[in-house]
Order: structure tokens, then C-alpha cells, then sequence
């Protein structure tokens, strides 16, 4: 092989500037998109040629029909592709027409974003949340969210499957690839020239005569005003509807109502109108200077709610009856047990609130309180007749008389002796009972009342006594704990301790008494604010052993015992050494 080491020849200096200049046109780098010009076209294969590459680059024929290339399938045609691969494996040339498709659908996607430019999609299919519409141009897929198909919420969307439309580009996600677009943006563009004008016509304070009901919210109302230029819709909101109180519009109006509207607010930012209906006519609270707090008034019941009603002192003039203002004895009740709409009741006025223009009304101010005629007629410590209404776990609940009150009977009221739960076992509903009055508190709404008061109290079998007094008691029964014993002429029980059964812890044993047996005891504790005694034998028996020291001891006693002396003594004959 010859070997060219002269490059200073005319012909050298011509090869090297006819390759440097081919180089040039082509610079080839995996992953850009360059031009290949179609070559050969059989069934399955397109072959390419590419200035730079070795060897010529094959696209299969369906890629280019999945891509909409198929007609461009000709012989000299160029299609540009993706360089993914210089050389594989095998040795090959790697390009894809599809991806490169989408690179440049994206980048023209980009640009669109960027420069503010509408794009044609056509409507593929529905997906949660939304649809998926195609790039026209770039056949680049995009998601179009529900809330951006329409102006206006629509029901259904099939019919849209297959058109083509103008969308703007709201949002580009370029590190994953993603775009989102609206139609009702385009929509609302096209629609602010004609709106801003139609708005325009209009200015605050105007009527207008007849507004169709389009929908409504929980804030409010949406009409929809028809104009020669075009309709408009406009919004009343919820406190325009009517001076009195209302929940939701539904309880007013219903889809299709036309309706007579003034116009309060125009927002030519924003291109809304406000509208009110209560302001086309007079306000009623003008006249609440008509009205006096502490007087009676008829109300009207206009609606009925868990917590009260709501009533009219006249048309438009509402005020609240709350459901702890109905009754004076009936707690928590529901107002749809007693009224209903369209009721005519009497009421008092018990608060003007000209700024928060509030009134508030009482039902049961309209009649006396009856704890108060209750105090009055039996004052505390007065008896009184009673049924029994209903029982818990620790009271009964007493129907006082004619009066709608029940007074609360506790368990500890019910009997000086028995034990307070086998006590409330033997009453049960519609028992008649004369009870004592214990306590009322008229602002509380409560009544206390006693069965056991109106018996002699057995405690007084201990008034005058004292600790270490001594009394006879009969013992009942006797077990581990100690002895339960009784006083004799007292009905209470009381328990000695074992510990408290004898000095001698021998002699302390309840197993002694078989029950029935008359034995004295001493007091050890005495409390007659918490009704409390504790007996004891062992008490008794120490007093007694004092008592017998103190009377049979004498002053010489234990003189002749040994060594008694002893002491004296010693004490004696130190005192005689000293001196």
C-alpha cells in the first residue's frame, strides 16, 4: 500500500478541503435530531442516508404510520429522526422518526407556552379527573382538567370525543414532560370583550326588571340577565336575599324563577355584578322603635330549626326563639313537639340590638315562673305531695302536685336506716309519695326534695351523749370484720371492729357471739355533722380496769415488796457521804 506523505500537493490540499467541508454539514451526535433522506422503501423497512454515518439507518414502515408519516413515505423525501444510536451491539445505526416527533411537539409546545400562543387539540378520550386531548400539530398528548372543559359545568362530554379546538397552555412540567391546557380559559377570553361590554350598560342602583334563577349555592343565588347584546349572569348573595334569616336560596326559590333584582356592586376587574333583592323594599327594622323590651308581642313561626324557632314580629322583621326560652320546666326540648309553621305565639321582647340588628324573645317569660310560685306556696321544709316520674342508679324524680316540676329524690334521702340502693328498689314509676321540700334554686331550675325527713331521725337517740358514755347494744351477726350490733331503742346499725371487741387480743375473737346477745359498749367517736358513731368494747373494758385501779388501790400499796425500799435508801446514804 502507497503511503501519501506529501500533503503540500495540489491534490492533497483539495481532498482535505472537500472532507473538511463534507464534516461540516453534518455534525453527528447521539441523541439530536438530524435529517435523513429516504433512500429505499420496501413492505416493512425505510432506509435512510446520512451524510457522517457508515452505514444507512432503518425506520420500520409501521412506526412512521403511528406517527402520521405515511404519506411522506417517498423515495428522496427527508425525514428527521432522533440519532439514539451511532453503533449498537450489532453495529448498527439506531434512529427513531416517533421520538423525534415528540421532541420537537414538545419544543413547539414550549415556544407556544412561552410566547402566549393558542394550540389546536383534538379531544381523545375521558380520564379521572379530566380528559386527554392531542396536539394537533405535534401529535403530543396533554391533559385537560375537568374544571377547564367548560365555562360552565357540564354534565356529560362524549359529544366532544374526536373535535378539534383552540386550548391555551397553563402549565408545562418540564423535567417530567407534561402539559396542561384550558379550554375555558379560551372560552372566558372570548367572552370578556362581549361581557365588559354589557356590563357596561349597567350601573349601581338600577332595576332590573325580570332575572331568570340559574343556580344557586350555599352563599347565594346566580341569575341570568338577558340583554340585546347578550345575557349576562349576575350573583345575589345570601344576605341580599331577604331581611329575614335564611339557611340556603332553595328555601326561596327553585331553578327557572324569574325575579326582580337592584343593583348594588359592579366589579369591572373582575367583571361581576351584585344584585340584591331585600333592598327593593323598605327595611323592617326601621320600625323596631315600635317595639319595647319587656312587653308581649303576637310572633309568627316562619321556620323550625333543633335549637328554636324562627319568628316574625311583622313581614321581614325576624327574630330568633331559642329553645331554652320555650319552656321554664322543659330542658333540651324540640321545638317541633310544640309549634309549627305558621303558628301564631305570644312572646317577650328581651333585647334590642340596634347595631347587631338582633332581637331576642322569650316564650316562658309570658307566664310565671313556677319554682317561684313553688317557693311561695311551700317554702323549703314544707311536705308536699308527689309521683314518681322516672329513677336513675342514685335518685328518683318527683312530680310535684300540679306543678310541672320534678324534684330530684336522692338515694341518701330515701331512708335514716336502709342501705340507699335496696331503698330505691322499692319505688317504681306513678308511686305516690308526700315528700319534704329541701331546697329550690330558682335560677338553677331545681327542686331537692326528702322522704326521710318527714320521719323521726334515729340519730337522735345519741343527741345529749358523749364519748366513753356507756349503752347496751343486741348483737345481729358477727363475722371476720367484727360484730354488727344495734342500740337498744335506736334503729341504726353499727359495726364494732374486732379490734375494738376486748383488750386481750386472745379474748378479741367474733366468733364468741352466735347474735342475739345484750352486751354494753363505750362511744370512742361521736359526730353529729356527719351523722358518724364508733362503739367499742375494748374501751369499755379499759375504762372499767381505770375505774377499779382508781377506787380499790391504796397509797402504801406494793410497801412489802422486796427491794421496795431499796431505792429511798441508797438515795439516803449518798446524801450523808456528800456531807
Amino acid at each position: 500500500m502507497e503511503i501519501y506523505k506529501d500533503l503540500s500537493s495540489p491534490a492533497s490540499q483539495q481532498f482535505e478541503k472537500l472532507l473538511n467541508s463534507q464534516l461540516s454539514k453534518n455534525k453527528i451526535e447521539e441523541g439530536k435530531i438530524i435529517e435523513g433522506k429516504i433512500t429505499k422503501i420496501t413492505d416493512k423497512y425505510v432506509f435512510l442516508f446520512i451524510p457522517g454515518l457508515k452505514s444507512e439507518p432503518v425506520i420500520d414502515i409501521n412506526e412512521m404510520k403511528m406517527i402520521g408519516m405515511q404519506d411522506k413515505v417517498v423515495e428522496g423525501a427527508t425525514v428527521p429522526v432522533l440519532l439514539e444510536r451511532i453503533e449498537d451491539k450489532n453495529g448498527d445505526v439506531v434512529v427513531s422518526a416517533q421520538k423525534a416527533q415528540k421532541i420537537k411537539g414538545w419544543q413547539s409546545l414550549v415556544k407556544a407556552h412561552e410566547n402566549g400562543e393558542l394550540i389546536d387539540c383534538k379531544y381523545l378520550q375521558k380520564t379521572k379527573g379530566g380528559m386527554i386531548v392531542e396536539h394537533v400539530q405535534s401529535k403530543s398528548l396533554c391533559f385537560l382538567p375537568g374544571s377547564q372543559i367548560s365555562d360552565s359545568p357540564l354534565k356529560n362530554v362524549d359529544h366532544l370525543i374526536g373535535e378539534v379546538h383552540k386550548f391555551a397552555l397553563v402549565k408545562m412540567d418540564m423535567v417530567r414532560g407534561n402539559s396542561v391546557v384550558s379550554r375555558r380559559q379560551v372560552i372566558t377570553n372570548s367572552k370578556k370583550g362581549d361581557k365588559k361590554k354589557i356590563i357596561s350598560q349597567f350601573k349601581v342602583g338600577d332595576i332590573i326588571e325580570k332575572a331568570r334563577v340559574k343556580g344557586y349555592s350555599s352563599f347565594g343565588v346566580f341569575f341570568e340577565v338577558d340583554t340585546p347584546e347578550g345575557s349576562l349572569d349576575v350573583l345575589t348573595h345570601l344576605q341580599e336575599i331577604s331581611y329575614s334569616r335564611i339557611n340556603h336560596p332553595d328555601e326561596v326559590f327553585s331553578i327557572g324563577q324569574t325575579q326582580k333584582l337592584k343593583v348594588i356592586s359592579i366589579d369591572t376587574e373582575k367583571l361581576q355584578i351584585g344584585c340584591s333583592i331585600k333592598q327593593l323594599s323598605p327595611d323592617p327594622f326601621e320600625h323596631i322603635s315600635n317595639y319595647e323590651t319587656g312587653k308581649p308581642y303576637d310572633v309568627k313561626v316562619v321556620k323550625i330549626t333543633d335549637y328554636g324557632c324562627f319568628c316574625e314580629l311583622e313581614p321581614g322583621l325576624s327574630t330568633l326563639l331559642h329553645s331554652s326560652e320555650i319552656s321554664w320546666t322543659k330542658k333540651n326540648i324540640s321545638p317541633k313537639k310544640l309549634f309549627k309553621v305558621g303558628d301564631t305565639i305570644q312572646c317577650v321582647i328581651t333585647e334590642i340590638d340596634k347595631d347587631k340588628r338582633r332581637v331576642a324573645i322569650s316564650h316562658r317569660l309570658t307566664n310565671e315562673n313556677p319554682y317561684t310560685t313553688l317557693e311561695n306556696k311551700y317554702p323549703v321544709g314544707s311536705d308536699i305531695d308527689g309521683v314518681v316520674t322516672s329513677a336513675n342508679e342514685y335518685a328518683l324524680y318527683v312530680k310535684l302536685e300540679d306543678f310541672d316540676i320534678d324534684g330530684f329524690l336522692h338515694s341518701n334521702d330515701l331512708s335514716y336506716s336502709g342501705k340507699p340502693e335496696d331503698e330505691l328498689k322499692k319505688h317504681k314509676k306513678g308511686d305516690k309519695l308526700k315528700v319534704r321540700v329541701l331546697e329550690i334554686k330558682k335560677e338553677e331550675q331545681k327542686v331537692r326534695v326528702g322522704l326521710k325527713q318527714l320521719e323521726k331521725d334515729p340519730f337522735d337517740f345519741f343527741r345529749g351523749k358523749k364519748v366513753n358514755d356507756i349503752i347496751t347494744v343486741q348483737v345481729i351477726s358477727s363475722d371476720s370484720k367484727g360484730l354488727l350490733v344495734k342500740p337498744e331503742g335506736c334503729d341504726l346499725e353499727f359495726l364494732i371492729k374486732k379490734s375494738q371487741i376486748a383488750v386481750s387480743s386472745a379474748d378479741a375473737r367474733p366468733s364468741r357471739f352466735v347474735g342475739g346477745e345484750r352486751i354494753d359498749s363505750a362511744i370512742s367517736e361521736i359526730n353529729f355533722d356527719k351523722r358518724k358513731v364508733n362503739l367499742s368494747i375494748k374501751l369499755l373494758e379499759e375504762l372499767q380496769n381505770k375505774e377499779a385501779v382508781d377506787k380499790f388501790s391504796s397509797p402504801l400499796s406494793g410497801k412489802n415488796l422486796p427491794f421496795s425500799s431499796l431505792s429511798e435508801k441508797l438515795d439516803d446514804k449518798k446524801k450523808k457521804e456528800t456531807e
